[in-house]
């Protein structure tokens, strides 16, 4: 799902308004009218529903939303999984970085969702259209939803750990219900470049798509643009310039731990989007790790707690500032 939030500007010397919000959004925002048209979710102008041939006079927030076009089938893959727990209704798997979790624009194959399907002896799922007669008009719907099975949540393809997939549409829905209320508790660990404030800390933000890079976010304090974001973190070790935190989410925006780190001054080592290069450790990836995921599986279930392993490259970091710098802990 891609998202994006802008404000129109009253005046421009290079647009005359009145002009139709499609059009703006392809001349100054770059998304193609064919792009927009064909996978639009939701339109919002100051926060009210709104069409693509809105027009525009300037001075308008707007928040669109939309999904890119998806490949008329998903191949099983023999793609090995690291299986953390399995039953009868649910896969959770250790993620490994690098793989991205479901089919998407540049990345069509190889990933989680190929991998599931093979492991759950399932064939290609293909694109089913149906038709619908609306008033006078026809229309064609792509059904989407089986083309991630299973998938109730993300992680972000630099970032390994617990992820929890459904092999039914009936654990899907309850699933999709606790992450919605809020009824789960997910424990990052991360390594990051500074100190925070403070050794324990609540972090509250909106989280903004920064209007330079699509690709980028950041904090924002308006609770009319973006969305509410809440981290806690806990520092549980510093060595020299560097940190090792536990970051437990309230909320579950995209790149909100890596935003919520960079925002008190604690960039994560290897971060390619919001941190720097670093001198010790100039090859380091994201370190990033979705260690602990607490769910309650079915209902009548009690609510379990799954772990996965420290990964390996954590584990070299660390073992290069234990030898290097004296273990401490703030106040």
């Amino acid at each position: 799902m891609n998202e994006i939030q802008f404000n129109v500007p009253n005046a421009s010397d290079n647009i005359q308004f009145p002009i139709r919000l499609d059009t703006y959004a392809a001349s100054v925002q770059g998304i193609s009218r064919s792009r927009l048209k064909t996978g639009i979710k939701s339109i919002l102008i100051n926060k009210k529903a709104a069409k693509l041939s809105a027009k525009l006079s300037g001075g308008e927030f707007i928040e669109l939303t939309w999904e890119d076009p998806i490949p008329q089938d998903i191949m099983p893959q023999n793609i090995p999984l690291n299986i953390i727990y399995e039953d009868e209704n649910v896969t959770i798997v250790n993620k490994k970085q690098g793989m991205v979790v479901h089919p998407a624009t540049g990345n069509w194959d190889k990933t989680l969702v190929n991998a599931l399907l093979y492991h759950w002896g399932r064939g290609t799922i293909k694109n089913t259209l149906y038709t619908e007669k609306k008033n006078t008009s026809v229309e064609t719907t792509v059904v989407t939803q089986a083309f991630r099975p299973g998938i109730v949540h993300r992680l972000d393809k630099d970032t390994s750990g617990c992820l929890i997939t459904a092999k039914n549409r009936n654990e899907e829905a309850w699933l999709q219900n606790r992450f919605k209320t809020r009824q789960v508790q997910k424990d990052y660990i991360c390594i990051v470049c500074g100190h925070p404030p403070k050794k324990n800390g609540s972090i509250k933000t909106q989280i903004v798509r920064d209007s330079r890079n699509r690709k980028k976010f950041t904090t924002g304090t308006d609770p009319k643009k973006g969305k509410f974001a809440h981290s806690l973190y806990h520092c549980i070790a510093i060595y020299g310039p560097y940190s090792l935190m536990r970051i437990r989410l309230k909320t579950g925006r995209t790149h909100q731990i890596r935003v919520h780190m960079k925002y008190i001054g604690c960039p994560i080592l290897g971060d390619p989007i919001y941190g720097k290069k670093d001198s010790l450790f100039a090859s380091a990836t994201l370190m990033l790790h979705a260690r602990t995921l607490g769910i309650q599986l079915t209902e009548g279930d009690s609510f379990r707690i799954f772990k996965s392993p420290v990964p390996i490259r954590f584990k070299k970091v660390l073992k290069i500032l234990h030898g290097k710098y004296d273990k401490c802990t703030l106040q």
